[in-house]
C-alpha cells in the first residue's frame, strides 16, 4: 500500500461522546446519568475517576471547534445528553441543555463543520433508571419524546441523526456483564434491554424525518470480524455463535426484521418479550449503518466457558500498537465491510469509531510522538479504502476519537485522541497523528506515513 485518493465527497471526521468530554455534571439545570452514579460508586471505574469535568468541552467547545477547523476536519461527530435536555428523562424541559447543544452547532457550522448528532451514547437518565431503565419498554417511548424534542429544536442545523451508539455495549456490558453502567448482571434483562433500544430506534426515525427535513438517519454498531480459532466443527460453531449475539443480533433486526433464529433457540426462557409490531417497527427504513470497528476476535468452543459456550483465543502476533485484547488489524476491518455488503444488500456504511488507545506523553519537545497509532490509522483507513474499490458502499470515516477524554469504566488510563488533554490544566495539544490525518483530511489521499 502506498497513496490512494477517496472519492469526491468523502465524509473525513472524528467522534465524541457527551459524557466523556462535557463535563459540567451540575450545571445548568442538567439532572444525573446512570453514568455520573456509577463512576461515583466505589470499585466501578478503574483509576476512581469520573466524568464530573474531563475535558470540561462544555465551557471549551469554541476552543474545541477553533481545533477542529485548525485540523481542517469537515465533520464532527457527538452526542447529545438526554439528561442535559430532560433532567428527569421525560417531563419539563431544560433549555439552557438545548442552548449548549445550539451554540455547539452554531460554532460548527460557521467553521465549516458539518454536525453528525447521536441521540443516545449510554447515559440514560438515572431517573429513567430507577423506573426499570432500557429493561422496561415504556423507556423506548420515553426516547421517542426525547427524540422528538432536540429534532424539533434542532433539526434544521443538524440533518445527519444516529439513533443509538451501540446497542451491545449498553445493553450487554452494562446489564450482563456489569462493566459499564447501570452495572446489572442478568442476560434475560440484557436482552430485553437490547430490544427496547432497538425499538426505539425504530420509534424515533420518523419522528427524525418530520423534523428534520431531508436529513439522514441511521444507528451505529459496535461491529468486529470474528473467525473459528480452527476449521473443526466445534470452534466453528462456537464462531457463530459468538458473530449471531455480538453481530447478527444487532443487525439482522434492522434489515429483515427477525431476530437471528439461531440465538432465539439458544437463548431459550432468556429470549426478549416481542409484542406484536415490533419487528415491522425495528426495520422501519434508514440511511445508513455507522459501524464502530476496533479488532477482530479468534473463537474457540469451550464447555466451560461463557454463556455461549466460546472463549477468545489470544492472537498469534502482535504488533507495537496492539492494546491488550485489541489487534491491529486492518484486514478484519476489509473483511467486515466486506461482509456487510454481501449479506445486508450493500448498505451505506459510515466508520464511525476506529482509532486506538496508546500510553501517550508529552516529549521533551513540548509534542506528543505517536507513530503507532498512525500505523493504525493508515493500515485501517487503507483498508477502507480497499472496500470501496470493491464495491462497499463506503461513505466517510470518523476517527476516535478527537481528543484523550474519559473512558468509561477505564477512567483516564487509556488514550485514545488525536489531541493531547491534560487533565489538569485543560491543556491540548495536536498529536502527530493528528497532524498526520489533518492532512488526509485536506487532501483525502493516503499517504504511506513517514518512518
Amino acid at each position: 500500500m502506498s497513496n490512494y485518493t477517496f472519492p469526491e465527497g468523502f465524509k473525513w471526521g472524528t467522534a465524541t461522546a457527551s459524557y466523556q468530554i462535557e463535563g459540567a455534571v451540575n450545571e445548568d439545570g442538567r439532572g444525573p446519568s446512570i453514568w455520573d452514579t456509577f463512576s461515583h460508586t466505589p470499585g466501578k471505574i478503574e483509576d476512581g475517576s469520573t466524568g464530573d469535568v474531563t475535558c470540561d468541552h462544555y465551557h471549551r467547545y469554541k476552543e474545541d471547534v477553533a481545533l477542529m477547523k485548525e485540523m481542517g476536519i469537515r465533520n464532527y461527530r457527538f452526542s447529545i445528553s438526554w439528561s442535559r435536555i430532560l433532567p428527569s428523562g421525560k417531563g419539563e424541559i431544560n433549555r439552557k441543555g438545548l442552548d449548549f447543544y445550539k451554540a455547539l452547532t452554531s460554532e460548527l457550522l460557521n467553521a465549516g463543520i458539518t454536525p453528525h448528532a447521536t441521540l443516545f451514547h449510554w447515559d440514560l437518565p438515572q431517573a429513567l433508571q430507577d423506573a426499570g431503565g432500557w429493561a422496561a419498554r415504556e423507556t423506548a417511548y420515553h426516547f421517542r419524546d426525547y427524540v422528538e424534542i432536540v429534532t424539533r429544536e434542532l433539526g434544521e442545523s443538524i440533518r445527519n441523526w444516529m439513533t443509538h451508539n451501540e446497542p451491545w455495549v449498553h445493553s450487554m456490558v452494562g446489564h450482563f456483564q456489569g462493566d459499564h453502567a447501570p452495572g446489572l448482571k442478568d442476560l434475560k434483562t440484557a436482552l430485553q434491554t437490547a430490544h427496547h433500544m432497538l425499538l426505539g430506534h425504530g420509534l424515533a426515525i420518523p419522528v427524525i424525518r418530520k423534523n428534520s427535513q431531508g436529513a439522514r438517519i441511521g444507528i451505529v454498531n459496535n461491529l468486529e470480524w470474528i473467525e473459528p480459532a480452527s476449521s473443526g466443527i466445534r470452534d466453528r460453531e462456537a464462531a457463530a455463535r459468538h458473530d449471531g449475539a455480538y453481530n447478527r443480533w444487532y443487525l439482522d433486526p434492522l434489515y429483515f426484521g427477525t431476530y437471528p433464529r439461531d440465538m432465539m433457540e439458544w437463548y431459550g426462557s432468556d429470549a426478549p418479550k416481542i409484542e406484536a409490531g415490533d419487528m415491522k417497527i425495528i426495520s422501519t427504513p434508514m440511511d445508513f449503518l455507522g459501524v464502530n470497528y476496533y479488532t477482530r476476535r479468534i473463537i474457540a468452543h469451550d464447555s466451560q466457558g461463557n454463556f455461549l459456550k466460546c472463549r477468545q483465543v489470544r492472537y498469534p502476533f502482535m504488533r507495537p500498537s496492539d492494546y491488550e485484547e485489541w489487534e491491529n488489524n486492518a484486514e478484519g476491518l476489509y473483511r467486515l465491510l466486506v461482509r456487510l455488503k454481501e449479506d445486508y444488500e450493500n448498505p451505506e456504511l459510515l466508520i464511525t469509531e476506529n482509532g486506538t488507545p496508546l500510553p501517550d506523553e508529552v516529549g521533551a519537545d513540548g509534542e506528543v510522538h505517536d507513530p503507532d497509532r498512525i500505523d493504525f490509522l493508515y493500515r485501517h483507513i487503507g483498508a477502507a479504502w480497499q472496500a470501496i474499490a470493491d464495491g462497499v458502499d463506503l461513505k466517510g470515516y470518523f476517527a476516535w476519537s478527537f481528543m484523550d477524554n474519559y473512558e468509561w469504566c477505564l477512567g483516564f488510563t487509556k488514550r485514545f485522541g488525536l489531541i493531547y488533554t491534560d487533565y489538569e490544566s485543560g491543556q491540548r495539544i495536536i498529536k502527530d497523528s493528528g497532524r498526520w490525518y489533518s492532512e488526509l483530511c485536506r487532501s483525502g489521499t493516503l499517504h504511506l506515513p513517514e518512518s
